[in-house]
């Protein structure tokens, strides 16, 4: 066999051929670079407790503003958690520096909005007297009329937040100018569905799985979608970036935190931009 040959045949083996082809990849540094924090100062983080009745519970808002002086209507993005993370999941991700950065690279000035959605809901009434989404719809504005913002026309969501984010347009038709999802956790099936134990039964998924109901995206004015090549959820997010209006990057990374601040930069900057 040839040297080049060989070089062909081991490319092929570490893309797809021998088993555990994810685990060589990332032994080879082939998954990707994690992505980094910005070295730069944020603006203020705000934190409150609030009660929900749609969750029967108490939950962290977690207000994100960018640097300098802005009035109260500065437009405000929705971030939606992932799967057993909370609203503090968005300031360990450096989510105000992120925004920093992208302001301080021209991109309009917006505020993020984090909140509780639960460990395990997917965004919406999974057990009873646990409702997400009614929080979002319902009780969400309140609490954003209180501090004098206006209701979000942008969500942010990762992994489990990117399936609420679309569950979010579906429920506003016609009210948000932009989405970006990381790594949404979307399931094309459900027997896939059924193994993370997202939804109730069969009947609970065909309610809620975004891929269902692609009609929901048609209305919002941009949906970016950044999902790794080595992402259990990238089959599904390829099927997403079917969808008309969808502008789709899918690099090579993981469903880890790493590959999430390597994108940030780009989703900040697509939220932020002018319609």
């Amino acid at each position: 066999m040839t040297a080049l040959g060989a070089v062909a045949v081991g490319g092929a083996a570490v893309e797809d051929v021998l088993p555990g082809g994810v685990r060589l990849r990332r032994l080879l540094g082939m998954t990707g670079e994690d992505g980094t924090v910005p070295q730069v100062a944020a603006g203020p983080v705000r934190t409150a407790t609030v009660r929900s009745a749609a969750r029967g519970r108490d939950v962290h808002l977690v207000v994100f503003d960018p640097p300098g002086e802005h009035g109260d209507d500065l437009p405000v993005c929705l971030a939606l958690h992932g799967r057993d993370g909370d609203a503090a999941t968005y300031t360990g991700l450096g989510t105000a520096q992120f925004l920093a950065a992208a302001v301080a690279a021209g991109t309009p000035p917006f505020r993020v909005v984090a909140v509780d959605g639960g460990a395990t809901t997917y965004w919406h009434a999974r057990t009873p007297g646990d409702d997400p989404m009614a929080m979002l719809t319902t009780e969400l504005p309140r609490w954003l009329a209180e501090r004098s913002m206006p209701e979000p026309t942008r969500v942010l969501g990762i992994s489990m937040g990117g399936s609420g984010a679309l569950q979010y347009a579906r429920a506003r038709p016609g009210k948000l100018s932009a989405l970006a999802l990381l790594s949404p956790a979307l399931f094309r099936n459900w027997t896939d569905a059924r193994t993370v134990d997202a939804y109730r039964d069969e009947a609970d998924w065909r309610e809620h799985e975004p891929l269902l109901h692609l009609d929901a995206v048609a209305g919002v004015g941009r949906t970016g979608l950044w999902c790794g090549t080595e992402d259990p959820f990238c089959p599904a997010a390829r099927r997403l970036a079917a969808a008309p209006g969808v502008r789709a990057s899918f690099p090579r990374g993981e469903h880890t935190g790493g590959f999430w601040r390597r994108v940030m930069p780009d989703a900040m900057a697509q939220l932020g931009a002018r319609s």
